[in-house]
Formats: C-alpha cells, structure tokens, sequence
C-alpha cells in the first residue's frame, strides 16, 4: 500500500512533470565555448565525482529526477513516483519515446543496467558505488515502471538520482563497444550528444533535436580544458571562450574582467567549502591538541576579505549554509595565536616544526591562501612548506593513498546540498577521502543518520556529527566560496548554478 507521503511525493511529481517538457524553437546556428579548469580523464558516470565532470555531463546525460539551479526536484527520465514500504521501495513511472543518442531506446532495462553496474564490479572502481549503498536491487515491473528496493530508508537518495553515478546509461552500446571506450566516447539521453574529444584539450557537443525536453537553441557546445586561470581570462578576454566555470578565476582578476565593457562576473553563493583537513595518523597533526593550535594559529577572517574580497564566508564545519545539516549555533574557532603557542607547547612540539602543505597546483587562489596560511604559521612557530601537485595526482594518486602530508587541500561541492554526502565521505573509515582516521563513534552517527526519513531528527544528527568533527579538528575549516563565473555579454539566457552542474539548453549566443 501506497502511505500518504509517497501518494503526495507521486503527485507532485507529476503536477512538476510539465516542467522539463517545454518544447523551445529548433536550435539555432552557434557556438558556445566554455572554459573548464579541469579534464576528468573519463566520462563514464560511475568514475568521478568531479564537479568538472557534472559540468559537462549534465548536458550529456539525465537521471530519473533533475535539480536545477532554483535547487528544487522535478522530474527527469522519470515523470513520477511514489514511496513504499516505508520507504524502503521506491516505485518510478518512467518517461516514454525517450531515445539514448545512438537511437538505443530509454527503457527499465536501461534503468536495472544502469544500477546493476554501478552497485556491481565497474561501479567498485569508482567512487559512486558508497553514494547509493542504500539500493538492494532494482526490479523491473514493466517497460514503464521500475522498484528500487532499498536496504533502509535513504533520506537523500531522490536527489543522489538526479547527478552523477545515477546517470543513465545505454545497455547495448557498453556491452558492444566496451568501458574503455565509453569512458571517452560518452552517449546518455541528455539534450547535447558527443561529437569529439581530445584528452586534456576539449570535448565538443552537438544538440541533440530529439530530446524529450526539446532541443537546445544553441547547435554546438564546447568545453576547452584550461588549467592554468590567467590564460583561460585571457581567452575570455579575447573571445576565443564565452564562458569561464568556477573554480578558475582568481579573485585578484575579477577587477580585470569587469574592466572589460564586453564582460561581466557573475557570482552566486554555492555550496563549494574548502579546509585543509590533516593526517591523524602520522607526525605532529597526530595529536589533537597540535591540530586545534594550527587552527587557531591562521587569521581566516583576514584572509577571506584581503585574498577572498569578500567573494566567500567563513566555515565552522566543513560545509555552508545551503547544506542540510548545517548549524548556525557553531562558530569558528576564533584566531588566538598565544593560545595556539600554548597548545603546542603543551603538545611538546619545539618551535620550528616543520608541516607540509599539499595543494593543487593550478588552483591560483587557494595557492594564495595556503601562503598567509604558512606565513600565520610561522608567526607561532611552525615551518610550513607548500607542495603542489597536478590536480588528477593529488586527488586519485596522493589523497586516497594517504601519501600526503601534514595537511592537504580539500574542496567539496556538497553537490546534494545535504552533509551526509560531505561528511560520509570525509570521515567514515574506509572511504577514499579518509585516507586516515578511524572512529568507530563517528562511523556510528555517520550510518545511523542514513536510514531516517525523520528530517528534523536527522538533521540534528548532521549537527551532532559537525560539532563531533569540529570538536576532534579533523580539518582546518576555511570557508565557503561563491560560484563565480566569467561571462561574455554575448551570451544570453545564462543562469549561474550554485553547484557548476550547467544545463545549458536555453542559452544563446549572439
């Protein structure tokens, strides 16, 4: 039996159905060129969770449901459905006619591939797999209707479907052409299809006419990959890019971009936190007490107005406050450099410790940051020494290897705006993320929050968890950037995204 929440979650998913299905003009001649800081080296869904990946990928793939930048839920693939069992069955009513860009047709076979592979061998080599523990099985009812049968509730899962791993895939196409080849030859449902692509160079789209939610009124769609920021502004500047994503432009040239009558900078809050989160395991960010001192030691206020220009706001946990599970009651730890020599001291850590820093090379302003980081940690007596890394290195290589040093750089969409999707993977034993800690307490909490549909009494889970997190310093909070975007005033109907995951099906391009 259908409980009164799942009829009520069915019908607005239905009333919302309408909203994705607005049949715009043909596309139009045009190109848009978006600059992107990053390649994710595969454009198989169940390998990333790079925000750079979503950029382009939201344009190539759909989920059953889709978030757009207003952050509300409506339908995708799916045009309805409905909890069971108390929440421990999902019932999907799927789109029809829909076709995959190989002229594969969207079906539930398509939909129990889709998870069978993620929750399978291929999924284990990514990291999506632990997003969608949640899911037991799938089983198909029809060619219409799918069940996803779920081991406990999962609170967040509806949402999870409408990014990354969830993407739906085509059954024929990887069975006959292989991972390999999908992983650079991507095809999904979306309203832009794969035309081409070059490794660290771009990747290059065209409009898909069939769409179920219409064409897109641009024809093509090109993403440059471009890691170093001045040049990808400098193509901005000279018309060779329209569009340049976060987190590429250093705040130190928003001035210039604003300086230019055929540009302008758009900004929006996000859900993007940086911290350098530290090695519990080895050296002298072993002890809780040192951890606490380096964090009191650096002045993040100071940083966020002179290095940040205000473009961000200051963290206490690692998350900002469109993320569920965010507590306004907790407050920074304050800058305290004497108390931070105390605690060192009491630490028995001699001064002229050294610290290194692992940062990501191409990233031009946080390497300002990490800078006044080291040079406040001097002022308490700390040696600290900066070593970047090409982005790809640090983050599949260096991180989950635990091959890193006392700190290391860690940014975080928090692309679900939901902690759990933060916090599971940067504390529970065992993940990539946490290449370090083990806590069999935190584990607790962190599981405990997964199977409740109570959203206030798992809110204050997610609450309880940051202040546990805060309370053993398990990372330097920094603070939480704005979504800032450079645009060609050419480019029309563009809406920014808090989270960089772009649809880009309305915009034009004079």
């Amino acid at each position: 039996m259908i409980n009164k929440k799942g009829i009520h979650a069915a019908f607005i998913a239905l009333a919302l159905t309408g909203s994705l299905l607005t049949t715009g003009p043909a596309f139009a001649a045009g190109t848009l060129t978006v600059s992107s800081p990053q390649d994710p080296g595969s454009w198989d869904p169940v390998d990333t969770f790079l925000v750079n990946w979503a950029s382009v990928s939201t344009n190539i793939f759909d989920g059953l449901t889709y978030r757009g930048p207003d952050r509300k839920l409506v339908p995708g693939l799916a045009t309805a459905w409905e909890e069971l069992d108390g929440g421990k069955r999902l019932r999907f009513t799927l789109r029809e006619g829909v076709k995959f860009h190989n002229g594969e047709p969207f079906n539930a076979e398509a939909v129990k591939y889709t998870f069978d592979r993620l929750l399978g061998e291929e999924g284990s080599k990514g990291p999506q797999k632990s997003n969608y523990a949640a899911i037991e099985k799938v089983e198909i009812i029809d060619e219409k209707t799918v069940d996803l049968h779920l081991k406990a509730p999962d609170p967040v899962l509806l949402t999870k479907l409408a990014g990354y791993g969830a993407m739906i895939v085509p059954p024929k196409y990887i069975q006959e052409k292989g991972e390999d080849y999908f992983n650079t030859h991507p095809v999904g449902t979306g309203p832009f299809k794969f035309v081409s692509y070059e490794p660290k160079v771009a990747i290059e789209l065209e409009a898909f006419a069939d769409h179920w939610g219409g064409a897109p009124k641009l024809s093509n769609l090109d993403f440059r990959f471009i890691a170093e920021p001045a040049t990808a502004v400098a193509e901005l500047q000279a018309g060779r890019v329209d569009l340049v994503i976060p987190p590429t432009i250093p705040i130190g040239m928003i001035p210039t971009i604003q300086g230019d009558d055929k540009l302008e900078i758009v900004s929006t809050p996000g859900p993007t936190v940086y911290a350098l989160r530290f090695n519990t395991r080895d050296g002298i960010t072993k002890d809780p007490k040192v951890r606490k001192a380096l964090i009191l030691g650096v002045d993040r206020d100071t940083i966020i107005q002179s290095i940040l220009g205000g473009q961000a706001a200051p963290i206490a946990s690692f998350q900002g406050e469109l993320s569920f599970g965010f507590d306004p009651v907790m407050k920074p730890l304050p800058y305290d450099p004497e108390q931070a020599k105390a605690l060192l001291k009491e630490a028995g850590v001699a001064p002229g410790a050294s610290v290194q820093i692992d940062v990501r090379g191409n990233d031009a302003t946080f390497n300002e940051v990490v800078q006044a980081v080291a040079s406040y940690l001097q002022l308490v007596g700390i040696n600290a020494t900066i070593k970047p890394y090409e982005t790809n290195v640090l983050l599949n290589d260096i991180i989950p290897a635990g091959k890193t040093g006392a700190m290391f750089q860690q940014a975080w969409g928090g692309w679900t705006l939901d902690y759990d999707n933060t916090a599971y993977s940067m504390y529970h034993s065992g993940e990539k993320w946490n290449p370090y800690d083990k806590d069999a307490d935190l584990d607790k909490l962190l599981e405990s929050q997964r199977s409740i549909t109570d959203q206030p009494k798992r809110e204050e889970i997610l609450k309880q968890i940051a202040n546990y997190a805060a309370d053993r310093a398990l990372e330097m909070p920094l603070y939480n950037l704005n979504a800032i975007y450079g645009v060609s005033k050419r480019v029309k109907n563009f809406t920014p995204v808090p989270d960089s995951r772009l649809r880009l099906t309305d915009v034009t391009v004079e």
